[in-house]
């Protein structure tokens, strides 16, 4: 007797991840230049071609897989690669957040305790730098810089209402696809990109804020490097979410997606999620504790 075997679509060779590292390069060399202040007006323009870039191949190599998937070319096993890819996919996420948040933990933890003259070390402020008090966050840099925390009240508390709400949003889309119920899913998702471009939209009014009246800057020592850090890289997936769950939003208005097939949404919501937890955890560790 002949063994069945099931059939497992290779896709063609296809020029989006290529375009994809491009993107990335030209985001990451723009953003450096930015920050750094060199090259005049160039770090900005590489920095908005990036960005172009990589909406470019999102939505090119988004286009692709749907077109497959609609032609019937993949199978259950190409299924279960498509749910573990994008598992590992948040997994390597929560990593790459980690490492920062750990960042925060050495220097608060250790770091500034240390230089405090906590332990064995009673006199390396004293010969390190004087005037140094080991409390959290600090707001005098070596140089002499001040700086103004910023507080959890206001933009910091708003935001985080707005997230919540966008996660409820999310969900309620999903369960509104399993009752095949087209416009509460059209509705439900299109709030939820609504609430992400807001998010986005008041966090840049808070770094114009810290910028301007708190002379909270990225250079304004450790606290300045890690709350722009994680909250800048943290505004970074935002987008890219936003920009998922807008081409969700799109398809659905396309007639796409069923309860049966909708790993493309099921994908998106599991990232929104995931940023969602990832600013709750900011919330915490960078602006009230």
């Amino acid at each position: 007797m002949a063994v069945k075997t099931e059939k497992y679509y290779v896709p063609a060779q296809s020029p989006w991840p290529i375009v994809g590292a491009v993107g990335l390069f030209l985001l990451a060399s723009g953003a450096g230049m930015w920050a750094a202040g060199i090259a005049g007006i160039a770090g900005p323009v590489v920095f908005a071609a990036g960005t172009l870039v990589m909406t470019v191949m999102l939505f090119g190599w988004f286009s692709n897989v749907i077109s497959e998937s609609h032609q019937g070319l993949y199978s259950e096993q190409m299924d279960r690669s498509f749910r573990q890819g994008m598992t590992w996919f948040i997994f390597s996420e929560v990593m790459f957040f980690g490492a920062f948040f750990g960042a925060l933990f050495y220097a608060r933890i250790l770091a500034v305790p240390w230089l405090g003259g906590a332990g064995n070390n009673a006199m390396t402020h004293e010969v390190l730098w004087p005037q140094f008090q080991p409390i959290w966050p600090l707001l005098t840099t070596p140089g002499g810089m001040e700086t103004t925390a910023m507080g959890w009240l206001g933009l910091p508390l708003i935001n985080t209402v707005i997230l919540l709400t966008s996660s409820v949003t999310a969900h309620l889309a999903h369960l509104a696809l399993l009752q095949e119920q087209r416009d509460r899913i059209k509705a439900w998702l299109g709030a939820t990109v609504l609430l992400g471009v807001l998010f986005l939209a008041l966090q840049i009014w808070e770094y114009v804020h810290a910028y301007q009246d708190l002379g909270l800057r990225l250079d304004s020592g450790i606290y300045g490097n890690t709350f722009f850090l994680l909250t800048g890289f943290h505004g970074a997936h935002v987008t890219l979410g936003t920009l998922m769950l807008f081409i969700m939003w799109l398809r659905v208005n396309k007639g796409h997606f069923t309860p049966a097939q909708h790993f493309g949404f099921q994908a998106s919501s599991w990232y929104w999620h995931f940023v969602d937890v990832v600013w709750l955890c900011l919330f915490v560790f960078v602006y009230i504790l």
